[in-house]
């Protein structure tokens, strides 16, 4: 057996629903709009019979309820809400540093081959 999810799709689908349900309750704007996400993202994908685009489907749907869960945990719990800021922030100064940390090495291999064409 593989490592994937071993939820059926219809299992998601209605994870999903209920989700929506939870975070929106009722007919608002909101609830209505995300039923319609959930419901076209499950229609859009419906015929597709290659076993590992549908892993990687039900993999995402997994991720993005889990990421919600933990998204709302962290608004109620202050010290894990800090912890995901923390995380967050450090995630991004990273990503800004290894951009940036690239962008100097292009400039200085454009550097480099422009001063050896030189003769």
């Amino acid at each position: 057996m593989s490592g994937g999810v071993t939820r059926t799709s219809l299992q998601l689908f209605r994870d999903c629903l209920r989700l929506v349900k939870h975070i929106a309750p009722g007919e608002s704007a909101k609830g209505v709009a995300l039923r319609a996400m959930v419901k076209t993202e499950f229609r859009k994908n419906k015929d597709e019979e290659d076993e590992g685009k549908i892993e990687v489907q039900k993999s995402a749907a997994v991720r993005a309820l889990a990421n919600y869960m933990l998204y709302e945990s962290g608004t109620k719990d202050a010290k894990l809400g800090k912890a995901m800021k923390q995380y967050h922030d450090t995630s991004i100064n990273s990503a800004i540093k290894a951009k940036e940390e690239g962008l100097n090495a292009k400039k200085s291999k454009v550097a480099d081959d422009g001063a050896g064409d030189k003769r």
